[in-house]
């Protein structure tokens, strides 16, 4: 039985499906949004050596509040569907965060989009949620 949930969350429509199949296959689990803020995404802002630097926490805060809009509306649509969810956030390698947040904190299982739209990541479409499947000590679903 299922007891711990973990959706990776972001502004992507995968991930809403995702979000969204949590909410009704698991309705009785724990369920846990997690956002990864990917720190490469910080030094890609600006583009001109120097002022990115300058600009670092700034552009980490500007980040983070995205992060809460996304979470945010992430709690808006579990209680759509009458589930209250936790949320997290967390700043690393966006595979190996997803990984790691799951081994550390008990979690049964994975839900993830297929394609998500988190900074550089867009390029390599799918590569996210290919390495957390690879990767993962639970099983993983990924929804389309």
């Amino acid at each position: 039985m299922t007891r711990h949930v973990l959706v990776a969350v972001d502004d992507s429509a995968q991930s809403a499906e995702a979000l969204e199949f949590a909410c009704t296959e698991y309705p009785d689990a724990t369920i846990t949004g997690l956002h990864v803020l990917d720190p490469g995404d910080f030094y890609a802002v600006g583009g001109i050596e120097g002022t990115t630097m300058a600009n670092y926490e700034e552009v980490q805060s500007h980040y983070e509040e995205r992060a809460e809009e996304i979470l945010q509306d992430a709690r808006e649509r579990a209680a759509e569907h009458d589930v209250e969810i936790d949320t997290d956030h967390v700043i690393g390698g966006i595979s190996r965060s997803i990984v790691e947040y799951a081994d550390d904190r008990d979690v049964d299982h994975i839900i993830i989009g297929s394609h998500g739209r988190m900074g550089a990541s867009r390029i390599l479409l799918g590569s996210v949620a290919e390495t957390v499947a690879r990767r993962s000590p639970v099983p993983v679903t990924i929804v389309r």
